[in-house]
């Protein structure tokens, strides 16, 4: 395995030898690379590392050409995999063992000092030259001398005081200002008997402190130098800080954070933690700090820094180092009165030092930039409501809800065994509190205190969503009254929508500004953890803040505005998707305000996909206005993916709507959409009902052939030929009288199936080779499956069955390409009834079965199982076949359509003859 060392000349050592012919740029970039191992790290912060501001102009290419080489270099050392390309840039990952950086930072933390420090070979990175290299190579001296001083502590402790004074004594001089440094040369000397000499290196390190940074020296050096002037023999250190609050003791979950922050830590750092109100973040930081006291034996300090406090204002810089300097046990009088010489205190109190403070609700970053510490061993956990993403350096944890099982664990530690009584009861209140750990602890409490009250009496309290904000909802309030003026307006809009997420094109319609504006909004309340987003572009609330949100909400046409973007952006969605039926929905207007454009129908779809179930959602709860226009916008595109539910919803809206305005062409539409959703799930007595009711207030020649043809299909279904004719050739007449091809199309596709089953194959092809011509004409590659499939049919009825094979294939592969799965199940039922083999028909049917249950296609389901039960007779298995036919039937006689008597008959006769009697009923 290859080693990777950065900690002196920067080489790849294979079988011990390192590897030659690395150019110093290419090692540079590799430098970097691992030294921020795991991360993703983007071209441009590559450019930068390396350059600077002086970029030269063939920096991009050069960078390119690095990583090229670096992969050269690593596939010949046998590490392919140890740098990988993401969407935004290259991530180094090396394996343990692999890298000295990293096991050296492994090795402090386990407190195997000597052998860490064993690692290095001269300077870090000592043979590269970037713009990046001195201030790496400058933080990694202070993690060799903070690891050096730890151990000569340890020694010291030990009383090999003799043994470290000349080791000391050059550290010193090649380190002057290392308070903690100058201290163990110090007290070594003093304990070696020599008090003089430990007096003048004291006074040589104040010397040298006040006349490079006019400082004093720290507390602690200040103690050791009066313990050598009083001659105590032990020079005893001073007392630590200790100033952590109470760890909860019934504190549960958050395993991946806790590990992050306790397992995963190496080394001095900051660390923000964020999240939405009541999220926990304070307690988390608390317990982990706890967990790492240990680890940073010269103190654990705390602040509250009141930034989400009520009535209070943010502790400010100065006051709150104030704080900070006293926990370490610095003097009052010793504390300046300038914000700038306290904050050059700090860090001169903390250079040396191995010390952990959280500083807890922070504003933003500026808040808690003045109290980071400078190269230190010092660990800052900050926690904030907003993420703080301008805090150059810090490393980010971003707390969320808890998962069902921690938030199981937590209920149950609070409320004890009446939650173990009740499971299911439990997870309907931490499903009502959205698992948000504040929200959960006040019920749990409420719960404690009221002994009989049972669970399932909480969460029927809770259902009133009003109960729970009443505990958080001032948590809320606060976080909301930070936000800026546009913002907070946003926010109170957001709490209007009724579907569950916004984009920020909706956003800017609800708002009625532009979307570079309303993206920004919603990032800023994201950052604020005001939302959430769980995906690329997408903004929602926690379940608590939305009803926040709609509790102080206030409609000024806001909704009116998203659902017209709605209905205009379908259009466009529609227009791309369907180009052939742009002439359908000329009837829509023009918006008002420019839509954005839709590029190609590989974004219609998505977009559609995205925002289906809230266009659903808006045109349920939103104003009755423009729902006509809406289902005439997309009802083609629910028909085609099987979203055959929500076209229910929408056209039975559009129909009440149309009904109580009197509108008889609207009215005439929505039945007519109603009447083909019912026949594509098989409920032929309502699509029946919905065609006759349109054809009774149809007033156009195209409104009447759409019911026309949604009887005719309901009468082929049910094998009622002649009736079935009737209808067709009605709507065949209108379509043609009213140039509309698509229709006409469509009508013949359907009549020949009927005239292939009155047995005019001949005429049934010539009707299906117009359709065909028809459908290409119009670029309708939906209606052209359509027509193959219906070959196929006609193709196997006359024995073709390769032909017939051949354009079912087609079908089912348009109809793949066209994301239509349910129509697809009938492609493949087709090709296998075409099939020239058992294998293949088993294969074909059990595929359309798969298909025709995800759509819900339930004439396509019960052939399916048809066939799969015939086929399986054949093959000898009468147990199977049973069990197809019997779901077969079951389904044909809820269609009720005929398909099922042969059926029937012959499974009663395998039955008989195969000792199954009974297993099909």
């Amino acid at each position: 395995m290859p080693r990777f060392t950065l900690l002196g000349p920067v080489q790849v050592i294979v079988d011990g030898a390192p590897l030659t012919g690395i150019a110093p740029r290419h090692r540079a970039v590799l430098a970097y690379l691992l030294l921020n191992a795991g991360r993703v790290i983007g071209i441009e912060r590559l450019i930068d590392a390396m350059w600077g501001h002086d970029r030269p102009d063939t920096a991009r290419s050069q960078i390119h050409a690095s990583i090229t080489a670096i992969r050269k270099v690593l596939r010949g050392a046998g590490a392919v995999h140890l740098l990988e390309t993401r969407g935004g840039g290259y991530v180094a990952r090396p394996e343990p063992g692999q890298l000295d950086t990293r096991e050296f930072t492994e090795l402090v933390a386990a407190g195997e000092l000597r052998a860490a420090l064993d690692l290095w070979r001269g300077e870090a990175l000592e043979d590269v030259h970037a713009h990046y290299v001195s201030g790496a190579r400058e933080l990694w001296r202070d993690r060799r001398l903070a690891a050096y001083e730890r151990l000569v502590e340890g020694e010291l402790a030990e009383g090999r005081h003799g043994d470290l004074l000349d080791e000391l004594a050059a550290q010193v001089n090649a380190n002057p200002l290392r308070e903690r440094l100058n201290g163990h040369l110090v007290l070594a000397l003093h304990r070696a008997g020599r008090q003089a000499d430990a007096l003048a290196a004291a006074r040589s390190y104040r010397t040298a402190l006040a006349e490079e940074q006019g400082l004093d020296p720290g507390h602690a050096f200040v103690e050791l130098e009066r313990a050598v002037l009083t001659d105590t023999p032990a020079a005893a250190p001073v007392r630590r800080s200790a100033f952590l609050p109470y760890d909860i003791p019934d504190f549960s979950g958050r395993s991946v954070e806790v590990g992050r922050l306790v397992g995963e830590h190496r080394g001095a750092a900051v660390i923000t933690i964020d999240g939405m109100a009541g999220i926990g973040k304070t307690t988390l930081a608390v317990h982990a700090a706890h967990r790492l006291a240990g680890r940073y034996p010269d103190g654990q300090l705390f602040i509250d820094l009141l930034a989400h406090t009520a009535g209070r204002e943010p502790v400010d810089a100065a006051a709150a180092l104030e704080t900070l300097l006293r926990q370490l046990g610095v003097p009052a009088e010793r504390i300046p009165a300038s914000p700038a010489e306290r904050g050059a205190l700090w860090r001169a109190e903390l250079a040396g030092r191995r010390v952990l403070a959280v500083l807890d609700n922070a504003l933003d970053a500026e808040h808690v930039r003045p109290l980071l510490p400078g190269r230190s061993d010092t660990l800052v956990l900050v926690t904030s409501r907003r993420r703080l993403v301008d805090l150059d350096g810090a490393g980010a944890l971003s707390v969320d809800v808890l998962g069902e099982e921690e938030a199981v664990e937590l209920f149950g530690r609070i409320v004890g065994e009446r939650a173990s009584r009740e499971a299911e009861a439990v997870r309907d209140v931490l499903r009502l509190c959205g698992h948000l750990p504040l929200a959960i602890r006040i019920s749990a409490a409420r719960l404690q205190h009221r002994p009989r009250w049972t669970v399932a009496y909480l969460a029927d309290r809770l259902r009133d969503h009003r109960r729970l904000l009443d505990g958080v909802s001032a948590a809320f309030t606060l976080s909301y009254e930070q936000l800026d003026e546009a913002e907070r307006r946003m926010f109170r809009l957001l709490g209007l929508v009724p579907g569950r997420d916004i984009d920020p094109y909706g956003a800017a319609a609800l708002a009625g500004i532009s979307e570079e504006e309303a993206e920004e909004l919603l990032e800023g309340l994201l950052d604020a953890h005001m939302l959430l987003q769980l995906e690329p572009g997408r903004y929602t609330f926690h379940d608590l803040l939305r009803e926040h949100a709609r509790s102080i909400a206030e409609d000024d046409g806001a909704v009116m505005r998203l659902l017209a973007y709605y209905l205009h952006r379908s259009r466009a969605a529609m227009d791309r998707l369907f180009p052939h039926t742009v002439g359908q929905r000329e009837g829509i207007p023009q918006p008002a305000t420019p839509v954005p454009p839709v590029r190609d129908a590989a974004e219609a779809i998505g977009w559609l996909d995205a925002e289906r179930a809230n266009i659903i959602a808006t045109a349920v709860q939103g104003p009755e206005i423009c729902l006509g226009l809406l289902a005439l916008a997309i009802g083609l595109y629910l028909d085609r993916y099987a979203h055959h539910d929500d076209a229910l919803t929408l056209h039975t809206l559009v129909l009440r709507r149309s009904r109580t305005l009197g509108d008889r062409g609207v009215q005439a539409r929505a039945l007519a959409d109603l009447a083909w959703t019912h026949w594509r799930l098989g409920d032929y007595e309502r699509a029946q009902e919905y065609a006759e009711q349109a054809l009774d207030v149809c007033e156009k020649a195209e409104e009447r052939a759409l019911a026309l043809l949604a009887l005719g299909n309901v009468a082929l279904r049910r094998h009622r030929d002649a009736e079935a004719e009737k209808y067709l050739r009605q709507a065949l007449d209108l379509t043609r009288i009213g140039a509309d091809t698509w229709g006409e199309a469509h009508v013949l596709g359907i009549l020949a199936l009927v005239l292939d089953r009155a047995d005019r194959p001949e005429e049934a092809r010539r009707h299906l080779d117009l359709a065909l011509a028809l459908h290409r004409k119009v670029g309708n590659p939906a209606g052209e499956a359509v027509t193959l499939n219906h070959l196929g049919v006609v193709l196997r009825h006359q024995g073709e069955l390769a032909q017939a094979r051949v354009r079912h294939e087609r079908a089912a592969a348009l109809y793949r390409g066209l994301g239509n799965a349910a129509d697809e199940a009938a492609a493949l039922n087709g090709l296998a009834e075409a099939a020239d083999d058992l294998a293949g028909a088993v294969e074909g049917h059990t595929a359309a079965l798969a298909l025709a249950e995800l759509t819900r296609n339930r004439p396509e389901l019960a052939r399916a199982h048809e066939g799969l039960a015939r086929a399986h007779l054949t093959l000898g298995s009468p147990e199977r076949a049973c069990e197809h036919g019997r779901l077969a039937l079951a389904l044909y006689d809820e269609l009720g359509v005929p398909e099922g008597g042969e059926l029937r008959a012959l499974l009663d006769l395998t039955g008989e003859s195969a000792g199954v009697t009974g297993l099909w009923r």
